[in-house]
């Protein structure tokens, strides 16, 4: 019985390994011969033993430039402008207090202060960039940085900022502004920045 079924065991390996197509045969055309043109039919260059150097470099081939297409080719943003660069260096940060997305008076008071610098170039696009301090779990992390971004979306669309000027994205605790494990880094890291979204 133990000889029968070591004989059977690999005429099933290869069974199965034929029918899921591991092993499956194809046929490969032979390549046709090409009739040389014209062009091509220049003498042969003596052959010649490579020199060392030859040897040791590898082989590389070039790819004709037809080959290349535009699409591949990923476009990079336009740099900011010099009015763009600094309306972004002058939007201040707002701060929340731990585990909140409510608006202080002073976030209140930076808001306002951002809207008239957004609203003296009407063009301009902001990202609203929600930060959470390291405590909390990932998710929830994420879910508040979220709704602070929200939060002063919302307080900027109040004032006169059209929604479709702003953007928001919560980083959660993944982008710290200040390295530290104590109240004072923490209180650093509970914030809205904002950015130009080009």
């Amino acid at each position: 019985m133990k000889n029968t079924l070591k004989r059977l065991v690999p005429v099933l390996c290869t069974g199965v390994l034929i029918a899921s197509g591991c092993a499956k045969q194809q046929t490969v055309k032979a390549d046709q011969a090409v009739a040389p043109s014209a062009t091509t039919q220049a003498a042969p260059a003596p052959t010649q033993a490579p020199t060392p150097a030859q040897q040791a470099a590898p082989a590389t081939t070039a790819l004709p430039s037809s080959t290349i297409k535009a699409d591949s080719i990923q476009s990079q943003p336009a740099p900011l402008t010099k009015n763009e660069a600094a309306l972004a260096g002058a939007l201040e940060k707002i701060y929340f207090d731990f585990d909140s997305d409510v608006l202080s008076d002073a976030a209140r008071k930076t808001l306002t202060e951002n809207y008239a610098k957004l609203k003296a170039m009407p063009n301009v696009k902001i990202r609203i960039e929600g930060n959470c301090d390291e405590r909390g779990s990932d998710e929830y992390n994420l879910a508040l940085s979220e709704r602070r971004a929200q939060s002063a979306m919302k307080y900027l669309v109040s004032l006169g900022i059209p929604a479709s000027r702003l953007s928001t994205i919560g980083y959660g605790e993944e982008k710290p502004a200040v390295a530290g494990h104590d109240e004072a880094a923490w209180a650093k890291n509970r914030r809205d920045e904002f950015s130009i979204n080009k």
